[in-house]
């Protein structure tokens, strides 16, 4: 199996139990090992009291695109630690694009960097996630 077949099986197996990501409209639109990009349009019932995009919610897009690039191994994987910095609001109707890449994996840590951006590539938030591996995988290679 080669590093990007793992990966998409990883995803399929994680996004087949991921209620969350698919109530929120995500869609994954790039896998591979130690990558994921997520997409998402925001709705109405996405943004705050000041019609922008709640934070939350660019969090969780932001988030999600770090747990599948994280398990792209297929090595069950959750976050340690995260921080969002928000650029710039997003819109109703912005299409938000959060990519994630892997910066550092020493042993079961793990240092990720995600950019959201919008339709448009400006920029809305960056995230640092930190990951940590924990026993169990996402589908059995045997």
């Amino acid at each position: 199996m080669t590093p990007k077949e793992r990966a998409e099986r990883a995803a399929q197996a994680m996004w087949d139990g991921d209620q969350a990501s698919q109530w929120a409209g995500m869609e994954i639109t790039h896998i591979d090992e130690a990558t994921a990009t997520l997409e998402m349009t925001v709705a109405a019932h996405h943004c705050n009291g000041h019609a922008i995009c709640h934070g939350g919610v660019t969090f969780m897009l932001a988030d999600s695109a770090f747990a599948f690039a994280c398990n792209s191994r297929n090595q069950s994987t959750v976050a340690q630690h995260n921080v969002i910095s928000f650029v710039a609001p997003g819109q109703l109707g912005d299409r938000l694009i959060a990519k994630a890449t892997e910066l550092s994996l020493t042993g079961r840590s793990g240092i990720y960097d995600v950019t959201v951006t919008n339709q448009d590539g400006h920029k809305i938030a960056e995230f640092r996630g930190f990951s940590r591996a924990i026993k169990g995988s996402l589908f059995d290679e045997s």
